[in-house]
């Protein structure tokens, strides 16, 4: 089907790309706006793949003329002074990186997010009108009686004057779903339809608007099923009659619980051509780290560049790792162990020296001139002065195809995909990556690689996002800032317009930067590694990183691991499992302690809780252990070590990390 997709909700001179899904590169496409707002200037050209500006705000509907007939889309337009733009997440095409020759990121109608590379939001939420920013928006769909019925859970701005009862919700029905207009209801905090009048499927989105602003969209679904399910991964399923329910920008529930390791694939071990055939022969050992996701860097055949990400062939894997079979050896080992795997999907850009690129650089007629973006006659647009990719033009439908046939390859044997530079590819492409991975396994992850996060990421485009502020703010208190700033970075998520089902990666390293243990030294490494495994999201063990690896690529260190920090991680990695508390179900509360002996700024202590039981979390990222007095709830017994951490009074002695269960805090 080639419908462009669900409807839009932007603001008034946010640019939208129109594109249809699933496309032809031979057949012949065409846009139309069959609808606009009175005084609305707005057009569509006649490419395949357009960009619409609403002038005005109002709703507009456009339509696409296809092999398989037509299509409507539906955009509603708010006004520009509601635009999100720099608030942690634009509408547009959510570029955040530079382009070469550029000052900033391509983003029509502003930024979209903090300050690239940063991941800070906090500078950027200076607004005139009002001290607040985005409201969130939750939807449920339930069904009730005969009716399908859709719940709005709108939230203010964590700074905003105004409250949930000021806010107000818009709703649209998915243009694809055949329902008739006349039998929706919508009320305050609802939309209801009858079963009666719903076919195959029902979808719906909505944002939240207030003064400051319109939410991140939300969605629900309903699906006729002529069978019973019960719940299934993360997505929130129930019956009703025929009817099952959905929250389709939910992320998966394993991928919350889950404990990722990341191995930068040529150096984890193994002569050439046995990469995939060393990660098995250390997949017990993995196992034993309570690890249960594992990312491997790029495995298709690439340049010169061993990490992988300048590929030459997208639908084979590199010579020098091994075969697809022995690939598909290594995912059937990490299954049986219910090791779940993540493919690292770059869909940017090529390496130049990918056989298209070359006959476009060298023959200005080639047909594959127009599968990238120029800069010059022989130079590629591409990002940071990158001089080995070249940007692919989204606008060319072979370009689309050609990736999507790569997705449609891999998508079957793994469990989800990590989305390189997705702040590079256009939304709507992502969109549409998604959708097709979801119909068909409800349970794959996307997750995003974005740096700062993109707050409209979690609208239907990505299940779980890279937490690059609390990353930055990790760095930042190794080099000596105030330890509070953690704290900081998790309330930050809130605060850039991420609803409260959104969900984070959280890490303290990876192959692109040095390793923390170098930086600050082992004892802050520990203390924010224990961040990672104790604040709300996935943790990401970057491979090395939990035996004390000092070099950032180079091959791994087995006969010189730290067993020691070794036992820290794997304990870790038990506590979060194994303490309701740590789950994605657990709240963040700020809690009040002293610190007694150490330093004040090296020190951070919050606690973690559900409705039935609680933890306190103490982190020291000095180098001499600290005293500190927490909550008169919390035990003296740090479940991480196993050992007793009381001192004098309320106070506990931490060395780098401790996780003290508490009587209920809520």
């Amino acid at each position: 089907m080639h419908h462009p997709g669900p409807p839009r909700f932007v603001a008034a001179g946010d640019e939208i790309e129109l594109a249809p899904r699933d496309p032809d590169p031979s057949a012949t496409y065409r846009w139309q706006l069959v609808q606009t707002p009175e005084d609305s200037d707005a057009t569509v050209g006649d490419e395949p793949v357009e960009q619409l500006v609403p002038d005005v705000p109002g709703t507009y509907v456009t339509e696409l003329t296809a092999p398989d007939g037509r299509h409507r889309l539906t955009v509603r337009a708010f006004p520009s002074a509601l635009s999100p733009a720099g608030v942690g997440g634009a509408s547009g095409s959510g570029f955040s990186g530079r382009r070469s020759g550029q000052v900033s990121g391509g983003v029509s109608g502003g930024v979209s997010g903090g300050r690239s590379g940063s991941g800070s939001y906090g500078e950027l939420a200076t607004r005139e009108k009002g001290e607040g920013g985005r409201p969130r928006l939750t939807l449920t769909p339930v069904v009730e009686g005969d009716d399908a019925v859709v719940e709005a859970d709108p939230q203010p701005h964590p700074n905003a004057t105004e409250t949930a009862d000021d806010l107000e919700v818009e709703f649209l029905v998915d243009d694809r779903d055949d329902v008739d207009p006349s039998a929706v209801t919508v009320g305050d905090r609802e939309l209801r339809v009858p079963l009666s009048t719903v076919g195959d499927r029902l979808r719906v989105h909505a944002v939240a608007i207030g003064e400051d602003g319109y939410s991140v969209a939300d969605a629900a679904e309903f699906e006729r099923d002529e069978e019973e399910l019960a719940t299934d991964g993360g997505t929130a399923v129930q019956t009703g009659q025929t009817v099952t329910t959905n929250q389709p920008y939910h992320p998966p529930e394993w991928a919350e619980e889950s404990v990722i390791y990341e191995i930068y694939i040529r150096t984890f071990g193994g002569e050439e051509g046995e990469a995939f055939d060393a990660i098995v022969d250390r997949l017990d050992y993995i196992d034993s780290l309570g690890v249960d996701t594992i990312w491997l860097t790029p495995v298709l055949q690439n340049d010169h560049a061993p990490h992988g990400y300048n590929i030459v062939d997208f639908l084979s894997i590199a010579d020098d790792l091994g075969t697809r079979e022995d690939y598909e050896r290594f995912i059937d080992a990490a299954h049986e162990r219910g090791i779940n795997v993540l493919f690292d999907l770059v869909c940017n850009h090529s390496a130049r020296t990918h056989p298209h690129f070359q006959a476009a650089v060298n023959d200005k007629e080639s047909e594959y001139r127009e599968w990238y973006e120029w800069r010059g006659d022989t130079e590629p647009e591409t990002y940071f002065e990158w001089e080995h990719i070249a940007n692919f033009n989204f606008s060319h439908l072979p370009v689309r195809r050609y990736l999507l046939d790569a997705v449609e390859k891999w998508q079957p044997l793994v469990d989800g995909f990590r989305c390189d530079m997705a702040w590079a590819v256009p939304n709507n492409f992502w969109r549409e990556i998604h959708d097709s991975c979801n119909d068909a396994d409800d349970d794959f992850l996307l997750l995003d690689e974005t740096i700062p996060y993109i707050a409209d990421f979690q609208a239907g485009l990505f299940d779980m996002h890279f937490d690059s502020t609390l990353y930055f703010s990790l760095r930042q208190v190794g080099g000596g800032q105030d330890a509070e700033l953690v704290l900081d970075a998790i309330d930050e998520r809130t605060e850039a317009g991420f609803p409260d089902h959104a969900s984070f990666m959280v890490y303290a390293e990876n192959h692109d930067e040095t390793r923390y243990i170098v930086d600050y030294g082992k004892e802050a490494a520990e203390a924010a590694a224990a961040a990672t495994f104790t604040l709300p999201g996935a943790p990401m063990v970057y491979a090395g990183q939990e035996f004390g690896q000092r070099g950032r690529r180079d091959d791994l260190a087995w006969d010189h691991a730290d067993d020691e920090m070794r036992e820290f991680f794997s304990s870790l990695a038990d506590v979060r499992k194994q303490t309701p508390a740590l789950s994605a179900d657990g709240e963040l509360y700020r809690v009040d302690y002293a610190v007694e002996e150490g330093w004040d700024d090296r020190v951070v202590a919050y606690a973690r809780a559900t409705e039935e039981e609680a933890a306190v979390v103490v982190l020291n990222f000095g180098e001499e252990p600290a005293t500190v007095a927490v909550p008169e709830e919390a035990s003296n017994h740090d479940i991480v070590a196993d050992e007793d951490v009381g001192a004098d009074g309320a106070a506990v002695t931490v060395d780098s990390a401790v996780v003290l269960p508490a009587d209920s805090l809520v």
